[in-house]
Parts: structure tokens; C-alpha cells; sequence
């Protein structure tokens, strides 16, 4: 089946504070160790044309890193409205991104390779780097960005540097640091498409001759989000009807940055995340599948059948999210989320998350220094929604069921430690280890019956199914070692190796579940407890690169990589009698249940070959690299619409290979610069695969993996006079066809599609003021990202597909000022 989509139209916890505290203040206190020593002279570069990366915890120069890397400054996230992951997508082909969810709460993958947009209980395959810190959650997909010097995207298992969630590449954000000199600047800007404004600014400048600070805020409001078709079931806890699902972002960041020392520098950040939403389900909508019709609700094996309010037209841009039904959401059980608030049956989201950072670097000697990066996260996210997704007895009663409250609390600790050399000699090394803590709590009360329709529970009044807690404990270690031999003036070999240890341990408790329920057979009862559910696994991860520069302008590597995804244990499992064998006697029987609940680790292994290359003095930039990665026991998730139940499991064996190139000109037109990009990728699974379905997709290609993909870009600044600058920006991005899902050959498939933004605006040359205008994704292309069976369906009649899709088109006027 084949679709193209056009439209027109908190405080802190004192036991997490100290940690990250004692944390900063031990390293500190080590690198006060040392005494000042005079400053060391630094070679004269042009910062304006050379683009450095920090593809392996150095400072290196884009041209001469043997990685692919796709470098995006902050100029341009600016001239674009970028402040979310999913934005990024129109500059980087290879990349697929899907925000939302009850779960994960998003899903991140480079060239094919990702991993779920359910499960909370996988780690991302895409490894996300805040500043410097890994960050295993997906969760952080929706947090957003703001204020951001540069983003990295290093393409292929990174996990010699970057550790066990780097299998298929590395996402990196940094945010920019305080200035040598005072400035202050902000911006202001208004939606018309989804009606929503943002205002945010910073101030920066130095506090003394040995400290600076930045400060830096942003306020986003979206009142149309989400937009809801015309008769849609929904209302606002006031009683008012509803015609959309809005959206409510604040971000807030200091940094400090202290030089009190010639050896000694130290980086503070501090990250707080507010996010308000109306619900978790997001830009979901209903394709009717291969039947053609909007398939009724089908509850308690057809003694209740609810007509669905979908209209078979997942191309306008509406949705068709109906609250839940009174029945259902009258009664949440104490010490749930969604007590009292999701009472009404009106969804909402919140979240909070505060982010910590420090970095320090220390001249041990003149060639050997020490650096440490300490980070600390807090993540406090509910997420409310039905997840029938449709369902209405009328426009003004709502019946959706399924519903849910599910709360993500994540707690992470990380410490890195590494030396490193500078030697004026041919060889090099990097040593360190790496340390990460977290504690996950994934609780939610939840409808997979709904039972209620029948009635309450006649003890405690409840009207959800059951609530379920499963608490996940995470300790990582691990060591990591690399070299670099400079065998000639232009030959360099490099290589390392990376051993990680983990252990997870995850405990399922159900204080409750309704009486109808734990009086059958088919259910636990209430009071359940699964007692410690362990995991562990040890990985090595080797890389070797070969970089051959053979004029100042012309390099080519070659490099062999490995990559590293931790397993774990599954979230997803219902409080059926799948979970009594826990509480029997027999150690095997116990284990067997437990060993049910696992996924194992997901590894990578192969390598590519690349050219970067700058000609007509630097000029034309053309950097193209050819890659083939194999990717064993890739960790897959699927609905199973039938049983109303998640499969977790991990596929046979996917291979990806293809060609990246990326291009950049600056034309003799004065202020004109010219880019882009193009991906080749074959990703396919190369083993037996039996998925849920029943089928084997041994062959087929990886969901989110298009054959081809591609973007082209502009930007000219043409002077108007002295004190006048017009400035025009244009982005075109090409996605080919792919696969929404992983379940079957005949899984809904996206087709090629184009998407257009642009910018025109007038301001200072110097920055002082700009006026602009910007649209983004002007052809108004609605896409699917992932697909999968919509719950509640009749067996052998219904196909109804719930699909996540993109934004629809965005026109933004802004003012922005900086003095």
C-alpha cells in the first residue's frame, strides 16, 4: 500500500541535587591539584572558513576528521525557525525523526537504523550528546533546542567515543558560551499556520577577567499544534468545545565559564525544560487501510461497538482525537498520574526536565591534559491520551478508550574522566572511563479491556483496568583506549577500543487491578510483585581509521567501526497470567517468565571509505563517503492490534550500506553560498526475520530507510547600502519512498515527496537588527514517519492504521535585535 500526502489549505530532588553536586565539587577539588603555568602560543587560523567538530572528544576540523559529519551552525538553525530535532531532518537526508508517543516519547535513525517510538525500555540507537554528555533516553527528543552554537550528526556506529547508544550514530548539540565582550540580543516571532509566538533572548559577557556568563531564555506558545477536524469530540476542561491541541515550551540555561588559570578552564550549564501539551498522540492520524472504511471501535469481543469519527483522509492536516469516554476516565486509582486531572477525560502533558553540565580541562603537563565531564538529568514527564484515538457516540459525547497516564521519572548520573596527549612526536593517545547511573520509573494505569464500559469496580470505584509500576535501575561502566600514529607527514593511523560492562535490574509491581479482571483466570490480582529481573551484558567495541591527506585540501580515510546498543528488559508486559510464574516455586519456571521479558544487545560492525575535498581556494567543498554496516539482534517493537499488546523483540540481521556526499559553494556572487547534500542508502534485513505478523521479511527494506534522499540549499546576503542587508534563504528537501513499519511485506509505504522553506529579510550587516520572514515546509507535504495496527480493532474485518506524521506548513514574521 502506497500513500502521498499533499494538503493545502520541578524542583529537585536534595538526594539528586547532591548528587550532581558532589559530583562537581570532587571534580573541582582534584583539578585545584595543580598549579598555574603560563599560557602556551596557538597557531593563527581563519575561524570564518574552517568548521570544526568534535567527532572524537577533540577539537577537530571538519575537512580533516576521519567521520562523516553533517555540521549545522547556529546561523542557520536561526534563519529556519529550527528548535526541534524534527527540524533538522531537512538538512540531514540520511535522518528520520518522529516526536511524540506515551512511551519513548520519540524516535530518532540514521540511515535506517533507529530504534522504537513505544518502548521507554530501549536506549536510543542514535546517541544523543548534550554538551558533551550522553544521554540514553529518547525522551529528550522532545525537549528541544535552543540557543545552540552548532549540531553534529556523525553518521555510523560512533562507540569508540561516544559509548553503548552510538550504533548508528551520534546526534550532537552545542549550545553556545559566554562572550569575550557584553552583548545582549533577542527575538520575538509570530506563527500564523499553527497561531503560536516565541520570544527569547540572552545576555553574555564576562563577570571578571577570569570568569564569563550567559544567560539565555525562550518562551514558545502554539495555541493550533495539533489541529481537530470539524464535529471532533473534544473539549476543554472548562466545557468549551475544542478545535485543536495546543502546545507550551519554556527553556532556561546559564552558563559560566571560568579561566582562573592558564592550565585550568571549567564550563557550567545549567538546562531547565518546561513543556505543557494537550495530549500525547500528537500529529496521529487514521489511514483506513485496504478496506476503505473507518473501522468501528470493537470493545469487549463485540458487546460494545463504537462508531469512529475518522474520515478516511490522512492527507488534510486534522485530526480526530475525541476524549475519553466518561466511563472509562471517571475514576483514576490513587497514586496514578492522571489522579485527579485526567478525571474528566480530557488529555493533557507535562514535563520537566532539568539538565546539568560541568566540563573541566586540565595541563597535567605541557602535552598531557586531564578533562572530566559531570552530568546530571532529571526527567519528570505524564503524558495523557486514549489510544482507540478515535471514537464518539456524537460530536458532544466522546467515547475514546484505551486510555492511559503514563509517568516517565528518569534520574542519570554520568562521569567521564580522560587524558589525552599532545605530543610533538608521531604518536598520540586518548585514555578514559565512563560511569552512568539512572533510575527509571515507567508508571501508568491503563485500559486494554475497558472494563468499565461494564461498570466501575464495585470496590474501589476505579474505571482504568489496572495500574502497573515497573521501576528500571542502570549502572554502565566502562574503559576506553585510543591511538594515533602519524606514519608520514600525510599518513595517519588511528584506532581504540572500548569495553562496557552494564547491568540493569527492573522490579513490576501492580497494586491494582480491577475486580472483574483479577476474579478470572486470564489476570493477576492486585498487589502483585515481580521481584528483580536482571540483565547483563559486556561488549568490546573496536574502531580502526586509516587517514591519508594527501594534499592540504584533499583527505581520504578509511575506517573500520563497531558499534554497541545495550538490551534490557521490556516495559510493555500487561498484568495477564503471563506474570504469575514469578510467584512460583520452581527457580526455572521463574526464570523463564523473566528471560521472556528480555531483548539482547544490538551490535554493529563494518566500515566506510571516504573523500573530503576542497578545491578554487576552498572555495567548492565535495565530501563523499561510501559506507556498509551490519547491524545483528536489531531491537524491534510492534503492536499487535489483535492482542492489543506490544511485541518486543530483536531482528535477525539488517545491512546498510549506500553513499553519502555533501557539497558547498561560495559563488564569485558577492554574499552567495550555495549547498547540499544527497544519500544513497540500501538498508534491508539479510537473515530470517519472522515479525509479529507471521511473515518473514527477510529482504525487505528497513522502515524510514528511502532509496534515495537529498536537499539543496541557498543563502545570499546582498547589500543594500551601508547600514542595510537583504538576505534570502531557500532549502529544498527530496525524501524517496520507504517503509512506515517493520511488520510485512505489504506495510504502508510513504512515497517520494518534496519540501520547500525560505526566508527573506532586511536588517543591519552587522546584526544589529533583523526583520524576517519565514516559511517552512511551503509546499504544505504531509508525510508518514511510522505506521503501525490502531488498537481495538475487529479481528479478521478491521486494518485501520494509526500514522505519525510531520508539521504542516509554518509561516513566521520575526524581529530580532542584538546590541
Amino acid at each position: 500500500m502506497t500513500r502521498h500526502s499533499s494538503r493545502n489549505k520541578s524542583a529537585l530532588k536534595s538526594k539528586t541535587a547532591r548528587s550532581f553536586l558532589l559530583g562537581s565539587v570532587a571534580s573541582l577539588a582534584f583539578a585545584g591539584l595543580a598549579s598555574p603555568a603560563a599560557a602556551q602560543d596557538s597557531d593563527e587560523i581563519n575561524e570564518a572558513t574552517i568548521i570544526t567538530v568534535i567527532a572524537r572528544k577533540q577539537t577537530e576540523s571538519l575537512q580533516e576528521v576521519p567521520v562523516t559529519v553533517t555540521a549545522i551552525g547556529g546561523d542557520t538553525l536561526e534563519k529556519y525557525q529550527v528548535n526541534e530535532i524534527a527540524d533538522v531532518v531537512s538538512r540531514v537526508p540520511a535522518l528520520n525523526v518522529q516526536v511524540g508517543g506515551s512511551g519513548s516519547g520519540g524516535q530518532i535513525s540514521l540511515r535506517g537504523v533507529g530504534s522504537s517510538n513505544i518502548s521507554a525500555s530501549f536506549d536510543s540507537a542514535v546517541a544523543f550528546d548534550f554538551d558533551g554528555v550522553q544521554v540514553s533516553t529518547m525522551r529528550m527528543v522532545q525537549a528541544g533546542f535552543f540557543d545552540v552554537q552548532q549540531i553534529d550528526v556523525l553518521k555510523g556506529p560512533q562507540s569508540l567515543f561516544f559509548g553503548k547508544s552510538a550504533s548508528a550514530g551520534v546526534f550532537a548539540i552545542r549550545s553556545a558560551n559566554p562572550t569575550q565582550e557584553w552583548e545582549m540580543a533577542g527575538k520575538a516571532s509570530y506563527e500564523f499556520e499553527e497561531k503560536g509566538y516565541t520570544i527569547g533572548g540572552h545576555i553574555s559577557g564576562p563577570i571578571s577577567d577570569t570568569l564569563g556568563i550567559r544567560v539565555a531564555a525562550q518562551y514558545q506558545d502554539i495555541e493550533d499544534y495539533v489541529k481537530l477536524a470539524p464535529g471532533t469530540a473534544a473539549f476543554n476542561p472548562d466545557g468549551s468545545i475544542r478545535d485543536s491541541r495546543g502546545l507550551e515550551n519554556f527553556f532556561g540555561r546559564v552558563t559560566l565559564q571560568w579561566d582562573p588559570a592558564d592550565k585550568f578552564s571549567a564550563n557550567l550549564k545549567l538546562n531547565y525544560v518546561k513543556n505543557k501539551n494537550d495530549g500525547a498522540v500528537g500529529h496521529s492520524d487514521i489511514n483506513c487501510g485496504a478496506n476503505g472504511v473507518a473501522d468501528s471501535v470493537y470493545l469487549l469481543s463485540g458487546g460494545l461497538v463504537i462508531p469512529s469519527n475518522a474520515d478516511c483522509n490522512d492527507r488534510d492536516g486534522l485530526y480526530h482525537h475525541s476524549d475519553g469516554a466518561a466511563a472509562l476516565t471517571t475514576k483514576v486509582p490513587d497514586g496514578s498520574a492522571g489522579n485527579p486531572r485526567f478525571q474528566n477525560g480530557v488529555p493533557y502533558g507535562e514535563t520537566d526536565i532539568f539538565f546539568g553540565r560541568l566540563k573541566w580541562d586540565l595541563d597535567l603537563t605541557d602535552t598531557l591534559t586531564l578533562s572530566s565531564v559531570s552530568g546530571y538529568l532529571s526527567l519528570d514527564a505524564v503524558d495523557t491520551d486514549c489510544y482507540a484515538y478515535v471514537g464518539q457516540f456524537s460530536p458532544t459525547v466522546p467515547a475514546n478508550a484505551g486510555c492511559s497516564d503514563p509517568q516517565n521519572k528518569t534520574e542519570q548520573f554520568t562521569q567521564e574522566l580522560r587524558i589525552s596527549s599532545d605530543f610533538d612526536g608521531m604518536f598520540n593517545f586518548m585514555v578514559g572511563a565512563f560511569y552512568e547511573d539512572r533510575d527509571i520509573d515507567f508508571n501508568t494505569s491503563q485500559q486494554g479491556v475497558n472494563i468499565s464500559f461494564v461498570a466501575p469496580d464495585p470496590v474501589t470505584g476505579n474505571t482504568y483496568d489496572w495500574f502497573k509500576k515497573q521501576n528500571t535501575k542502570t549502572e554502565a561502566l566502562s574503559f576506553f583506549a585510543s591511538a594515533t600514529l602519524d606514519l608520514t607527514e600525510q599518513l595517519e593511523l588511528s584506532g581504540g577500543v572500548r569495553w562496557t560492562d552494564e547491568k540493569k535490574v527492573s522490579r513490576i509491581s501492580v497494586p491494582y487491578v480491577h475486580t472483574f479482571l483479577s476474579s478470572t483466570p486470564a489476570f493477576i490480582n492486585s498487589g502483585f510483585f515481580s521481584g528483580p529481573i536482571t540483565f547483563k551484558d559486556s561488549n568490546f567495541s573496536p574502531e580502526v581509521s586509516l587517514k591519508y591527506q594527501a594534499t592540504p585540501d584533499i583527505n581520504i580515510y578509511g575506517a573500520f567501526k563497531t558499534g554497541f546498543k545495550s538490551g534490557g528488559i521490556d516495559n510493555s508486559a500487561l498484568p495477564s497470567n503471563s506474570l504469575l510464574g514469578f510467584n512460583d516455586p520452581d527457580p526455572a519456571v521463574r526464570q523463564a517468565v523473566a528471560d521472556a521479558l528480555k531483548f539482547k544487545s544490538e551490535t554493529g560492525l563494518g566500515g566506510e571509505v571516504g573523500v573530503k575535498a576542497q578545491f578554487a581556494d576552498r572555495t567548492v567543498t565535495l565530501n563523499t563517503s561510501v559506507f556498509y554496516y551490519v547491524f545483528d539482534d536489531l531491537q524491534v517493537q510492534n503492536f499487535d492490534a489483535a492482542t492489543v499488546q506490544f511485541q518486543t523483540f530483536n531482528a535477525s540481521q539488517l545491512t546498510s550500506k549506500g553513499v553519502d556526499v555533501e557539497w558547498g559553494w561560495r559563488t564569485p556572487v558577492d554574499g552567495l553560498n550555495l549547498s547540499g547534500s544527497l544519500a544513497y542508502t540500501d538498508a534491508k534485513f539479510t537473515a530470517p526475520f519472522v515479525t509479529t505478523s507471521g511473515e518473514d521479511i527477510d529482504g525487505r527494506r528497513a522502515a524510514r530507510a528511502p532509496k534515495f534522499a537529498a536537499n539543496a540549499a541557498f543563502d545570499w546576503s546582498i547589500p543594500m547600502s551601508d547600514a542595510l542587508e537583504l538576505g534570502l534563504n531557500g532549502n529544498l528537501q527530496y525524501s524517496g519512498a520507504y517503509f512506515t513499519n517493520e511488520d510485512s511485506a505489504a506495510d504502508l509505504k510513504q512515497d517520494s515527496y518534496v519540501s520547500i522553506d525560505g526566508s527573506i529579510s532586511v536588517g543591519d550587516p552587522d546584526g544589529k537588527w533583523k526583520l524576517s520572514l519565514v516559511g517552512v515546509n511551503l509546499t504544505d507535504e504531509i508525510w508518514i514517519n511510522t505506521s503501525g495496527g490502531r488498537p481495538f480493532l475487529e479481528p479478521g474485518v478491521g486494518d485501520d492504521l494509526v500514522v505519525t506524521q510531520n508539521r504542516g506548513r509554518q509561516v513566521f514574521v520575526e524581529a530580532a535585535f542584538k546590541f
